[in-house]
């Protein structure tokens, strides 16, 4: 091929090279993709004892799992549960995505996913999960979990935080008696809620919502008690509407009917400092 100035370059075909470009690219897109999905993964870190026993395999002996989702939910169990010396904290689940970046080893929030098992006991499980969890990590993690835990009699208890802007209802005065429970269930939990089922249309998300499927098609008793509350952020009031959830669990899980003011008091006024926008 010659050029204008007379010059003679070898011939090329600009196809074959601009393909072979295109496949480094995939090749490339293929690797960063399978970096990320790897990063995503939920992983569920057992203390020795348990990690012993799941892996000689066997699974956990589970009559009650409790688990909270938000940060109302979880400080209800802290407060009202967690402050006797009966519980310990045996796991935790790190996962990372868009805006929960915990990294195993790492200080932050590694204390956003944990699990406690009851002393006296062990066959009561309680969860509490402060950090988001992302659509794609949602069925893994729930998979990951139940699969650790015998579903022989196993009964499910999912608190929920949840937005009363998020309530759909014909009463537009009925988010002024936020905050107020709303439940769904299995088809195997046989119980009597302890509140009014979650009317139509609205419906669950989330992990709640990723729970309460996988044990209606397990036929594991659960229900799903959810809080509407018109307070951004920690309230005791709010933690205070979660008390008739645990009432059925009574013999497994003793609340603390009068919590310390001073552990209460606390976990309110850290979330009063975090969401000062001049601080």
């Amino acid at each position: 091929m010659a050029t204008f100035f007379g010059e003679v370059l070898s011939a090329y075909s600009r196809a074959v090279e601009e393909d072979d470009e295109e496949l480094d690219e995939n090749e490339e897109d293929q690797e960063i993709r399978k970096e990320l999905q790897e990063k995503r993964e939920v992983r569920l870190l057992w203390n020795p004892e348990v990690s012993e026993s799941l892996t000689s395999g066997n699974k956990l002996p589970c009559s009650d799992f409790i688990l909270a989702v938000g940060h109302n939910a979880a400080s209800f169990l802290s407060v009202y549960v967690l402050t006797s010396a009966n519980w310990d904290a045996v796991g935790r689940a790190s996962v990372w995505n868009e805006r929960c970046r915990a990294v195993t080893g790492q200080t932050g929030d590694e204390s956003a996913c944990v699990f406690y098992r009851h002393k006296d006991n062990p066959s009561v499980l309680m969860c509490q999960v402060t950090c988001h969890i992302a659509e794609d990590q949602l069925f893994q993690w729930t998979q990951k979990v139940f699969d650790c835990l015998q579903h022989r009699e196993l009964r499910v208890a999912v608190l929920s935080d949840c937005s009363v802007a998020d309530y759909k209802t014909e009463d537009y005065l009925c988010g002024s008696s936020a905050p107020f429970l709303r439940s769904l269930h299995t088809s195997a939990f046989g119980d009597q809620p302890v509140c009014q089922s979650l009317e139509q249309p609205n419906i669950l998300t989330g992990l709640s919502a990723a729970v309460l499927n996988h044990c209606q098609v397990h036929c594991i008793a659960a229900v799903v008690y959810q809080c509407y509350s018109d307070v951004i952020g920690l309230d005791s009031v709010t933690m205070e509407t979660y008390k008739p959830a645990l009432t059925k669990l009574g013999r497994s899980i003793q609340l603390d009917a009068s919590p310390n003011t001073d552990i209460l008091r606390k976990f309110v006024r850290s979330a009063e400092v975090q969401s000062n926008l001049y601080i």
